[in-house]
């Protein structure tokens, strides 16, 4: 083993130890400087702050996505070159994460980015006003999600008007 995989694998021990390893879904390590894990929704925060405290303080971005299980929020943090990501599922249904700004103050236009897009509500988040879309645009429309074509989306915007 180098002394990559030894890096490697004290990141995953000492999150498995700060979150408990039952919260610790999975992780991966894809390719060299590239490492995901899977947490469940309650321990996001924990999460966050540890990866946080242990140099992972640069978040490149949150981004989300909706397949077969629900919806997903992946948070990008980045530590001298070594990627750490973090992947969240949320049901469609009840799309409720908390939110990280507490820790890092720039995920606040990321997850309005995600709010607007997703329709996933970050508790606590100062301002999940519009950021992208137009400020007439429908409640409730989140254009990234599967349920809403082309063309329905289309028509619920000829209907503002």
């Amino acid at each position: 083993m180098n002394s990559l995989s030894k890096d490697y694998q004290d990141i995953i021990e000492r999150l498995k130890k700060e979150i408990g390893s039952e919260n610790l879904i999975g992780y991966e390590i894809p390719r060299p400087r590239r490492i995901w894990f899977s947490v469940r929704k309650e321990k996001l925060v924990d999460a966050i702050t540890h990866l946080v405290g242990k140099g992972f303080v640069h978040l490149s971005t949150i981004t989300g996505l909706e397949d077969e299980n629900g919806l997903e929020v992946i948070y990008h943090l980045n530590r001298k070159g070594l990627e750490a990501s973090l992947k969240v599922e949320v049901p469609v249904k009840q799309p409720v994460l908390p939110t990280i700004t507490p820790i890092i103050p720039g995920a606040i236009l990321y997850e309005r980015e995600v709010h607007e897009l997703l329709g996933v509500v970050f508790s606590g988040h100062p301002n999940l006003s519009l950021l992208i879309l137009p400020e007439d645009w429908p409640k409730g429309v989140y254009p990234l999600r599967k349920k809403w074509t082309h063309k329905e989306i289309k028509k619920k915007l000829s209907r503002r008007t």
